[in-house]
Protein backbone atom coordinates (compact mmCIF):
# COMPACT_ATOMS: atom_id res chain seq x y z
CA UNK A 1 0.00 0.00 0.00
CA UNK A 2 3.07 2.30 0.74
CA UNK A 3 3.66 3.14 -3.18
CA UNK A 4 -0.44 4.59 -3.48
CA UNK A 5 0.50 7.07 -0.37
CA UNK A 6 2.73 10.11 -1.37
CA UNK A 7 4.67 11.61 1.86
CA UNK A 8 3.72 15.01 1.27
CA UNK A 9 0.55 14.71 -0.74
CA UNK A 10 -1.26 11.63 0.65
CA UNK A 11 -3.05 9.05 -0.85
CA UNK A 12 -2.06 9.19 -4.79
CA UNK A 13 -5.07 6.53 -5.46
CA UNK A 14 -8.51 6.64 -3.59
CA UNK A 15 -9.26 3.66 -2.03
CA UNK A 16 -12.07 2.97 -4.61
CA UNK A 17 -10.40 3.58 -7.93
CA UNK A 18 -8.70 0.26 -7.04
CA UNK A 19 -11.84 -2.09 -7.38
CA UNK A 20 -13.37 0.84 -10.72
CA UNK A 21 -15.99 2.19 -8.53
CA UNK A 22 -17.66 -0.28 -7.89
CA UNK A 23 -19.61 -0.60 -4.41
CA UNK A 24 -20.90 -3.82 -5.04
CA UNK A 25 -20.14 -7.39 -5.38
CA UNK A 26 -20.77 -11.43 -4.49
CA UNK A 27 -18.58 -10.06 -1.42
CA UNK A 28 -21.35 -8.09 0.31
CA UNK A 29 -22.40 -10.81 2.05
CA UNK A 30 -19.25 -11.82 3.91
CA UNK A 31 -19.19 -11.16 7.96
CA UNK A 32 -16.45 -8.97 9.38
CA UNK A 33 -15.92 -12.35 11.30
CA UNK A 34 -16.28 -14.94 8.23
CA UNK A 35 -13.02 -16.32 7.78
CA UNK A 36 -11.31 -16.81 5.19
CA UNK A 37 -8.47 -19.19 3.09
CA UNK A 38 -6.58 -19.31 -0.33
CA UNK A 39 -7.60 -22.31 -2.27
CA UNK A 40 -4.65 -22.80 -3.82
CA UNK A 41 -6.41 -22.61 -7.21
CA UNK A 42 -4.57 -20.56 -9.99
CA UNK A 43 -6.68 -17.80 -11.72
CA UNK A 44 -8.36 -18.61 -14.88
CA UNK A 45 -9.59 -17.50 -17.48
CA UNK A 46 -9.30 -13.67 -18.20
CA UNK A 47 -9.21 -12.98 -14.53
CA UNK A 48 -5.76 -11.62 -13.43
CA UNK A 49 -5.64 -10.59 -9.50
CA UNK A 50 -4.62 -7.03 -8.65
CA UNK A 51 -1.61 -6.45 -6.76
CA UNK A 52 -4.59 -6.08 -3.58
CA UNK A 53 -5.71 -9.31 -4.25
CA UNK A 54 -2.38 -11.00 -4.61
CA UNK A 55 -1.66 -9.39 -1.13
CA UNK A 56 -4.56 -10.70 0.12
CA UNK A 57 -3.83 -14.22 -1.04
CA UNK A 58 -0.70 -14.13 0.54
CA UNK A 59 -2.47 -13.21 3.96
CA UNK A 60 -4.65 -15.81 3.61
CA UNK A 61 -2.61 -18.98 3.63
CA UNK A 62 -4.28 -19.44 7.11
CA UNK A 63 -7.55 -18.52 7.99
CA UNK A 64 -8.20 -15.03 8.68
CA UNK A 65 -10.94 -12.72 9.38
CA UNK A 66 -12.85 -10.23 6.71
CA UNK A 67 -12.09 -7.24 9.20
CA UNK A 68 -8.45 -8.30 9.59
CA UNK A 69 -8.05 -8.60 5.81
CA UNK A 70 -8.96 -5.14 5.64
CA UNK A 71 -7.05 -4.13 8.88
CA UNK A 72 -4.29 -5.32 7.29
CA UNK A 73 -4.52 -3.54 4.06
CA UNK A 74 -5.28 -0.64 5.62
CA UNK A 75 -8.01 -0.47 2.94
CA UNK A 76 -11.91 0.59 3.51
CA UNK A 77 -14.47 -3.03 4.54
CA UNK A 78 -16.04 -1.83 1.91
CA UNK A 79 -13.29 -2.16 -0.59
CA UNK A 80 -12.02 -5.08 0.61
CA UNK A 81 -15.40 -7.00 0.20
CA UNK A 82 -14.82 -6.23 -3.11
CA UNK A 83 -11.74 -7.65 -3.53
CA UNK A 84 -12.98 -11.02 -2.05
CA UNK A 85 -15.96 -10.94 -4.11
CA UNK A 86 -14.00 -11.06 -7.06
CA UNK A 87 -11.72 -13.81 -5.47
CA UNK A 88 -14.49 -15.71 -3.83
CA UNK A 89 -16.06 -15.75 -7.81
CA UNK A 90 -12.92 -16.98 -8.89
CA UNK A 91 -12.86 -19.70 -6.60
CA UNK A 92 -9.49 -18.44 -5.41
CA UNK A 93 -10.61 -18.18 -1.56
CA UNK A 94 -13.03 -20.14 0.21
CA UNK A 95 -15.21 -18.38 2.89
CA UNK A 96 -15.08 -20.60 6.75
CA UNK A 97 -18.95 -20.33 7.92
CA UNK A 98 -19.04 -18.92 11.61
CA UNK A 99 -19.33 -20.92 14.86
CA UNK A 100 -21.39 -20.80 17.71
CA UNK A 101 -19.10 -18.78 19.42
CA UNK A 102 -17.71 -16.34 16.65
CA UNK A 103 -21.71 -15.76 16.60
CA UNK A 104 -21.59 -14.30 19.63
CA UNK A 105 -18.30 -12.29 19.15
CA UNK A 106 -20.07 -11.02 15.97
CA UNK A 107 -23.08 -9.79 18.31
CA UNK A 108 -20.49 -8.34 20.51
CA UNK A 109 -19.20 -6.53 17.58
CA UNK A 110 -22.68 -5.37 16.04
CA UNK A 111 -23.15 -4.36 19.46
CA UNK A 112 -20.32 -1.87 19.77
CA UNK A 113 -20.91 -0.40 16.44
CA UNK A 114 -24.49 0.26 17.65
CA UNK A 115 -22.64 2.97 20.61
Amino acid sequence: MTRWVDEEAGPIVRPYALIGGRTRSSGDALDLVALITATGNPPTGRFFPSPEQERILSLVTQAISVADVASELDLPLGVVRVLLGDLQDHKLISVGRVSASERILKEVINGLRAL
